[in-house]
């Protein structure tokens, strides 16, 4: 899920998630998805991401935020033929739809990069930059200069434990728990393997309101205002030992700091309140179809479109419109510890 890095008083953004790899075969690179989605893939802040439903779309607040700390690309795809040279140091993105913490997870959409192959692509990237800057000059340049923006996390929940049928063994042997308890130790690994190739200063988001995007409500059949209670209940018991896994490695990896972003709380309230944020539904996606909320059968070039995407929390089944990134963004940006603790991203910038 994505990274981000930042070059000189600018972020450079490194994103690693399960959002827009040229290998997947769950994709967003193409209409009727904006262009802003179509470059889901990285940063130089290094981004590590996967959620649907506000987490994945991490890798689109990333976008954002790089945009509103001052950096004036965006990063390119790591498997892009002209993401060489120079242009790494604006950021790389190593995003893939349908990936995950676990290897396991997205297996369905065949050509998705796990965490642990986008840690792998950063391997290759930071050998890049050691040959473009120098050992020396590299070093201080990803520990300084660089942001790993991190969101990964949901797909786990929805294209693994909780995939339809395919799960079902799975669940009966593992409990929630358990399975868990596995992602937060592989997690735990991949963030280390990072700091130990020279990242620094990190960004993480936990694993937004799951229960409550278009695809969950729609398929559950459930009213507008209500939301399915065991993928928020998973995600929620995974926010605590993520938070928790964050404040482990702050204390024991020197020169460390590690950013937790509160996405399920920011996006609750949107969704909760969003006609106080001037949007007309948290319910149905703008683009999709299927069921009372559009939210069965995923964006594509025949799906039926809303008039005004900006109206709508979110823009498919499974993530956040543009204008709900933008409000997020802000959040992170600026936002109290409530949303992003213990400092928001313009002061991590700035350490």
């Amino acid at each position: 899920m994505p990274i981000n890095c930042t070059s000189q008083a600018l972020p450079s953004h490194f994103m690693e998630d399960d959002d827009s790899s040229p290998m997947a075969k769950s994709k967003r690179n193409h209409p009727p998805y904006p262009c802003r989605h179509a470059l889901f893939l990285g940063f130089l802040v290094i981004c590590l991401s996967s959620w649907s439903a506000g987490a994945d779309d991490l890798a689109g607040v990333d976008l954002t935020k790089g945009e509103m700390l001052g950096q004036p690309n965006f990063a390119s795809p790591f498997l892009a033929p002209n993401t060489t040279g120079k242009a790494i140091l604006y950021g790389v993105n190593y995003a893939s739809g349908g990936g995950g913490i676990l290897n396991a997870t997205g297996r369905i959409f065949v050509n998705r990069l796990s965490m642990d192959i986008q840690v792998d692509y950063f391997n290759i990237t930071r050998k890049q930059m050691d040959n473009l800057l120098g050992p020396s000059r590299a070093k201080d340049y990803m520990g300084k200069n660089s942001i790993f923006s991190i969101t990964i996390g949901a797909n786990d929940f929805l294209n693994n434990y909780m995939l339809p049928i395919l799960s079902i063994g799975a669940r009966i042997t593992e409990t929630p728990d358990a399975f868990i308890d596995d992602m937060i130790s592989h997690l735990r690994n991949q963030l280390t393997r990072l700091y130990q190739l020279g990242a620094r200063k990190f960004v993480v988001a936990n694993v937004g309101p799951i229960g409550c995007i278009p695809y969950q409500k729609t398929i559950n059949q459930l009213n507008q205002d209500e939301c399915v209670e065991l993928p928020n209940k998973l995600a929620r018991q995974y926010n605590i030992q993520l938070k928790a896994l964050l404040t482990e490695l702050n204390q024991n990896l020197p020169g460390s700091t590690y950013v937790y972003a509160n996405v399920y709380d920011l996006v609750m309230e949107l969704i909760t309140n969003y006609d106080k944020y001037g949007f007309t539904t948290a319910s149905r996606a703008c683009c999709g179809n299927g069921g009372q909320f559009a939210g069965i059968i995923p964006c594509g070039l025949t799906s039926s479109m809303c008039d005004d995407r900006s109206s709508h929390v979110f823009w498919d089944p499974y993530h956040p419109s543009e204008a709900a990134n933008l409000f997020l963004a802000k959040q992170l940006l600026d936002g109290p510890t409530k949303y992003i603790s213990p400092m928001n991203l313009r002061q991590l910038r700035d350490l």
